[in-house]
């Protein structure tokens, strides 16, 4: 019977020290500064697509335009810069949903943080 409750003893605190461990290792897993690279790089390149994207999406309108009145380039140069207007109103507005995210995200590390030392 003695080796029964010595046996009980060993696996609680097998327990303990393996949820103790567990936890360690989630409060000590940081970010990779790869991955934060390549994310940096991947929302700059998504910015830059989306404010060329307006400006060649302005500049087809204009010149299709041209070409179908036979005008002078008057709608080519006014729709590219209309173009351009959206498209930098478009990278604003990912600029800021980037910014929100991240502010959400800091928020969410924050109160894991607060709750860690708090529970000590």
């Amino acid at each position: 019977m003695g080796a029964e409750v010595g046996d009980e003893d060993h696996k609680q605190r097998l327990a303990q020290l393996e949820a103790r461990i567990a936890a360690a290792r989630s409060a000590s897993t940081p970010k990779l500064h790869q991955e934060e690279h390549y994310s940096q790089a991947h929302l700059a390149w998504r910015m830059v697509i989306e404010l060329v994207a307006g400006l060649m999406i302005g500049f087809g309108i204009g010149y299709g335009l041209d070409r179908l009145l036979g005008t002078l380039p008057i709608f080519l140069v006014l729709f590219t810069l209309l173009g351009l207007a959206a498209g930098i109103k478009t990278m604003m507005r990912s600029a800021q949903e980037i910014q929100t995210d991240k502010l959400a995200d800091a928020a969410v590390q924050g109160d894991e943080e607060e709750e860690r030392t708090s529970g000590d």
